[in-house]
């Protein structure tokens, strides 16, 4: 059996989307989620290995990450977890940051921390996710950018920190077609406008994050790290009106 690639958060939008493409390409899988019946029709139809994970507890992501290794180390992690926490800073508390620093951050720690050992075996790649809204301030996004901001950091120091053997980087897409941006894209007038501030016109669809978050998984990426990548239609660096 070949070394596998990790999904957490596999019955995510970005997370399906990435399964389905390294499926395409002939990769041994192992996927985890949540939801048992979710991941589990998709690890079925992908003829996938699977393990329900709680990413908010440390010793349900080391029993999954354990188990996925099977001797022959670990080719990939990719951290497809994440949240959408939009307000203000006057309507946050501090909890708030916790939670949301605990979800996208130490979900994503605990799990390289206990891949270790088979991503440097098998010389393997981990993916991380951020946001637009850490290069590109936006309004009521303190919550999110400041979780977002510090996965960009992990991302860079553990590249520098597990060079030669594992390759570390982040893809920061902007909105995304995704059910948990359901909210914000369910509403047409809403999302037309957001569109608009896109130079290429459109928000993201899943499969636009998943391709280079499969690029940087494979062999074509050997020599990247320590890399941040916008997938973002431009929106971080471009300004096409006013």
């Amino acid at each position: 059996m070949a070394a596998p690639i990790i999904i957490l958060g596999a019955n995510g939008g970005i997370g399906e989307a990435l399964a389905r493409r390294l499926s395409a390409r002939g990769a041994e899988l192992f996927l985890t989620g949540r939801s048992p019946e979710k991941v589990g029709a998709l690890a079925d139809e992908l003829k996938a290995r699977h393990a329900v994970c709680d990413v908010l507890d440390p010793g349900s992501v080391a029993a999954a990450v354990a188990e996925a290794d099977t001797g022959e180390g670990i080719a990939g992690l990719a951290y497809c977890v994440g949240s959408i926490d939009i307000k203000p800073l006057k309507a946050t508390k501090p909890e708030d940051f916790i939670q949301t620093y605990r979800l996208n951050v130490l979900g994503a720690t605990d799990a390289i921390r206990a891949a270790e050992k088979g991503l440097k075996a098998a010389k393997g790649s981990v993916v991380l996710f951020s946001t637009v809204a850490v290069q590109q301030g936006f309004a009521n996004h303190a919550l999110i950018a400041t979780a977002k901001g510090a996965v960009e950091g992990l991302g860079r120091s553990l590249a520098a920190e597990y060079a030669p053997h594992v390759r570390v980087n982040v893809v920061a897409p902007s909105l995304t077609r995704t059910p948990l941006a359901h909210t914000l894209t369910a509403n047409e007038q809403m999302l037309q406008s957001i569109a608009g501030l896109h130079a290429l016109g459109r928000i993201g669809e899943a499969e636009d994050i998943a391709a280079l978050a499969d690029f940087l998984l494979g062999p074509d990426s050997a020599w990247i790290t320590g890399q941040v990548y916008g997938v973002d239609g431009g929106r971080s660096s471009l300004r096409t009106k006013g």
